[in-house]
């Protein structure tokens, strides 16, 4: 029987995105944190990367943390996996450093 194979791994995401977003406890945070590591280390799927977003996405809870290096480099790391999200990504780089 032959299996369907998907571009990207979202792992355990859906249901931590939700769980932040209904209650974005210290708690969740960390939920979703470990998810977004996970996607990044174990990279499934048939482009053995993250999915795109996925690092932007991760980018707004390190600024939401006070994180902002930690954060850019995301972004950076956003830019470097999808080139295509240049101008939005450059947009939100601006906006965290004024």
């Amino acid at each position: 029987m032959p299996t369907t194979k998907t571009l990207y791994s979202w792992g355990d995401y859906e249901k931590a995105s939700y769980e932040y977003t209904k209650d974005p406890s210290d708690k969740n945070t960390q939920k979703l944190h470990k998810c977004f590591d996970q996607m990044e280390s174990k990279q499934k799927g048939t482009r053995k990367t993250v999915p795109p977003g996925i690092c932007a996405e991760k980018a707004y809870l390190l600024v939401k943390q006070g994180k902002t290096d930690e954060a850019l480099a995301m972004l950076d790391k956003e830019i470097k996996l999808y080139p295509e999200s240049k101008p939005f990504i450059e947009k939100i780089k601006k906006q965290i450093t004024q």
